[in-house]
């Protein structure tokens, strides 16, 4: 193992215990741990548990991670992990420490984590190969609320293509602390309002809502709109809207 640099680390969807063995020894060798704690959300209890599976570590918001440059001075010198929830290389803020990390020599090693985007595709039953571009449905500022995500839903459907749709977890949109992830009822909101402003009817949509993937109590649900808007509980969630469906899809979401 290198005596300095970066390690980007996946800690997995939300249970610790789907963290690789390997994930689990770099972070343990690291110097300086540092949890990002804006583009995903570690569940708390998982938080509290983390320090006795790798060591201590410290909480890394947006504008440090954005800006690393304190970040990379010390792993200039020392081993330094950033441990992230998912997959590190799912976010493009840490493609771009990699590519700086490039540009200062500083060796800089992936260990990669199971992806709510590798989950829910196949665990609610539709087939990966026919899902499109993915979309994040962003809280409203103010009067201000694009229309892509639901452009893109609208340009999927027309090929036939299901949409996995990731959910806000900050109305800030500044990323620096008191994340709150999207509730049910605000992501329908959300998509009515989209619909709006596109004189799109998404009354009667089928919707899978997928609730705190990769832990145990991971939740599907299936309904319509204001089906998936009553839906209480959870802790993190995030929407499929599926496409015309084949048989064996319709009846594996059935089950839900």
């Amino acid at each position: 193992m290198d005596d300095s640099g970066l390690w980007l680390i996946g800690l997995g969807p939300g249970d610790l215990n789907q963290m690789s063995l390997s994930a689990q020894s770099a972070a343990k060798a690291a110097e300086y741990r540092f949890l990002e704690g804006y583009t995903a959300l570690l569940p708390v209890d998982e938080m509290n548990q983390l320090e006795s599976v790798i060591g201590s570590w410290e909480l890394r918001m947006r504008s440090s991670v954005e800006h690393p440059e304190e970040l990379l001075d010390l792993a200039q010198e020392h081993r330094v992990a950033l441990l992230v929830v998912g997959d590190p290389l799912q976010a493009t803020t840490h493609v771009d420490l990699q590519l700086r990390c490039l540009q200062r020599n500083i060796p800089c090693h992936v260990e990669h984590g199971i992806s709510i985007t590798t989950i829910v595709t196949g665990a609610a039953g539709l087939q990966s190969y026919r899902f499109g571009r993915q979309c994040t449905f962003a809280y409203p500022y103010g009067d201000y609320l694009p229309t892509s995500p639901l452009e893109v839903i609208l340009e999927n459907k027309d090929r036939g293509l299901h949409t996995l749709a990731l959910l806000d977890l900050d109305p800030t949109g500044m990323g620096e602390g008191n994340q709150i992830p999207m509730t049910p009822q605000i992501a329908v909101d959300v998509l009515l309002k989209m619909a709006s402003k596109l004189e799109v009817d998404v009354d009667d949509w089928l919707l899978v809502l997928c609730s705190d993937m990769g832990t145990k109590d991971a939740r599907f649900t299936v309904g319509t709109t204001q089906q998936i808007a009553s839906v209480s509980g959870g802790r993190i969630h995030c929407l499929l809207i599926p496409a015309e469906l084949h048989d064996v899809e319709e009846a594996a979401l059935a089950r839900w």
